[in-house]
């Protein structure tokens, strides 16, 4: 397995609609792993094909706490078949917008339909978390992200605290490098 590099805003990768994956083979479970493997060691609770420049309808999920047993979920071609009447307000971030978080409106719980990583079809009712993390990961391949919820004014504000990190890390690294 190897650790994948996690696109972030601005990227148009991330403003993308992902293609059906149209064959499940080795190739695609080891893609799988290597989500999940990207996503744990980030770490975070889900990550979303298009976020490793992946345009394919795919994502893993792992809401599981520090000190239990991991419980991932490898969803192929997965869509929200079913939602509830409450809607919650939940803090999210996201892998893709390092270190910003915002309020955002979800529903409580949701039904999901999926296919495994062996090819079998799956139906899924999840509440609290991992209904929230489903949600948002499954925007991710209609080329939505989290920020797209809020103000544009917020949304922007959020991009270009992003860029200016990034910005603040390439510079810190190359000045490393000229010291060598």
């Amino acid at each position: 397995m190897s650790l994948m590099k996690i696109l972030t805003v601005p990227d148009p990768l991330l403003k993308r609609k992902c293609a059906p994956v149209e064959k499940i083979d080795d190739d695609l479970r080891k893609t799988l792993d290597d989500m999940l493997e990207t996503m744990y060691a980030a770490p975070g609770v889900g990550l979303a094909a298009p976020q490793v420049g992946i345009l394919k309808r795919m994502v893993v999920i792992d809401v599981t706490r520090e000190g239990e047993e991991r419980h991932p979920y490898r969803m192929i071609n997965p869509r929200i078949t079913g939602e509830s009447d409450t809607i919650v307000l939940h803090e999210e971030g996201c892998l893709s917008v390092p270190e910003q978080y915002a309020e955002v409106e979800r529903f409580e719980s949701v039904t999901v339909e999926y296919t495994d990583e062996n090819g079998k079809k799956q139906t899924l009712t999840a509440d609290g978390l991992l209904a929230i993390c489903i949600q948002h990961e499954l925007e991710h391949l209609d080329g939505h992200l989290f920020i797209d919820h809020l103000s544009k004014v917020k949304r922007d504000m959020i991009v270009r605290r992003v860029e200016k990190e990034q910005r603040r890390k390439r510079e810190a690294s190359h000045h490393g490098k000229e010291e060598e």
